[in-house]
């Protein structure tokens, strides 16, 4: 969430910023103009409770002094007294009913792009910054999709999950679901050797945890509500991780806090109607490793490209050729201020495709969640800075090591990282 004061005392500055996101898409005048009313309103209810609080004194100091209570002087005061409560009444409801109508418009704003974000108006304008395992690219010519030998060497199931549930599901079988357990231990396995202490969260959380990691009320249309609860299934783990420490204060010693977590993820994916209908790369329900950071701002650049690094890791490890870019304004996520994203190579698609999204928050997060520290010998507190990525999405994982890894007779290499967790090393 953006600071008040900031968008009060440097207006064009905070414009500037969210017209590098797109020119015309965010107005912050209406805030402007709502908070220059609640301050006039504000400023004229301080004067009249002032004025109460004389009205009061005064009326006390004649009472003390045995003046008769129905004299001139005492109900004259008492009336203007009532008057001014009555008053009162009416603005203090008005501000808040104000006060309000400025959170949701502030809610609805996203973040400011970092200074060094390049700016671009979409994903074509996205910065490309290294490539990594070229010579692990195959040159096998006949690699099948990743659902096609799925589905031929029977560990991937769309049609009866369609049947289950609906389209963009998947049933896992056998040794595939052996490899989906098996990357998922060996990625918490390296995170948790990185420094990361692991977390089990629950799935399903409440409105105030998806605003406070800003997923509402924006993304509302992309997430899956229990209809007669406050809950909502997680889109990534990012949001309970994030949230154990809504409404805390923590202290400069505890900072910083890394933590990874395995969920299964759920999305509407309201947005991408048409797009990667076959295979793992868009589906409703997913399995991920996140990476979440709670760190002191004067740190969070470099925690950002250590967080980078650490996804970048487990890529490596598999050998699965990839490539870092660096986001543009147009294309980083709603809430982030910088953003790096990992992709990796696809052979059937001659492409790489998006396999973790590295966002660095600023205090975004921690002020829509008020999470704050504490330095020792200093007065007041700070906003944390939060950031996390994807170390890895699991299904994506499994689609690049079924392509990549695919040999001419149609069997699949096991990575040699994942031999020992599935006591084998071919599928």
């Amino acid at each position: 969430m953006l600071d008040i004061r900031q968008i009060r005392e440097q207006p064009e500055l905070v414009q500037t910023k969210l017209d590098r996101r797109g020119v015309g898409v965010y107005n912050i005048q209406p805030i402007l103009d709502l908070d220059k009313q609640q301050r006039e309103l504000e400023s004229t209810r301080s004067q009249l409770q002032a004025r109460s609080n004389e009205i009061g004194k005064l009326v006390g100091a004649k009472m003390g002094a045995k003046v008769d209570p129905n004299a001139p002087e005492v109900q004259v005061l008492k009336t203007e007294g009532n008057t001014v409560k009555a008053q009162l009444s009416e603005l203090e409801p008005a501000e808040r009913e104000l006060k309000a109508q400025i959170h949701t418009l502030i809610l609805q704003l996203p973040n400011l792009p970092s200074d060094n974000t390049p700016s671009g108006k979409s994903e074509d304008e996205n910065v490309e910054l290294r490539k990594w395992g070229d010579e692990y690219i195959p040159t096998n010519p006949q690699i099948l999709p990743h659902w096609e030998i799925g589905e031929k060497l029977g560990i991937l199931n769309f049609e009866s999950s369609a049947k289950i549930a609906q389209s963009r599901f998947v049933t896992l079988i056998g040794a595939g679901a052996a490899l989906e357990r098996a990357l998922i231990s060996f990625m918490l396995d390296r995170q948790i050797a990185a420094g990361y202490t692991e977390i089990s969260p629950p799935i399903l959380v409440n409105t105030a945890s998806l605003t406070a990691t800003g997923q509402l009320p924006k993304f509302a249309e992309d997430s899956f509500k229990c209809a007669e609860d406050d809950l909502w299934l997680i889109p990534t783990a990012e949001v309970p991780v994030t949230n154990i420490y809504r409404g805390d204060i923590l202290t400069s010693e505890q900072l910083p806090i890394h933590h990874c977590a395995y969920t299964p993820c759920f999305r509407r994916e309201a947005g991408s109607a048409g797009r990667d209908t076959r295979g793992l790369i868009r589906l409703h329900q997913f399995n991920k490793i996140e990476l979440v950071k709670f760190v002191h701002p004067d740190t969070s650049a470099q925690e950002h490209e250590a967080l980078v690094r650490d996804a970048e890791a487990i890529l490596q490890a598999l050998k699965l050729p990839y490539r870092v870019l660096e986001l543009c304004t147009g294309d980083i996520g709603f809430s982030a201020a910088k953003c790096y994203d990992l992709e990796v190579w696809l052979p059937s698609a001659g492409k790489y495709r998006e396999i973790s999204s590295c966002s660095n928050f600023h205090d975004f997060q921690a002020r829509r969640g008020d999470i704050r520290f504490k330095e020792t010998g200093k007065k007041g507190t700070q906003f944390v800075h939060t950031l996390n990525g994807s170390g890895l999405a699991v299904g994506r994982t499994m689609a690049a090591i079924l392509e990549n890894y695919q040999q001419p007779d149609g069997a699949i290499k096991i990575p040699e990282v994942l031999q020992s967790y599935l006591g084998r090393s071919v599928l």
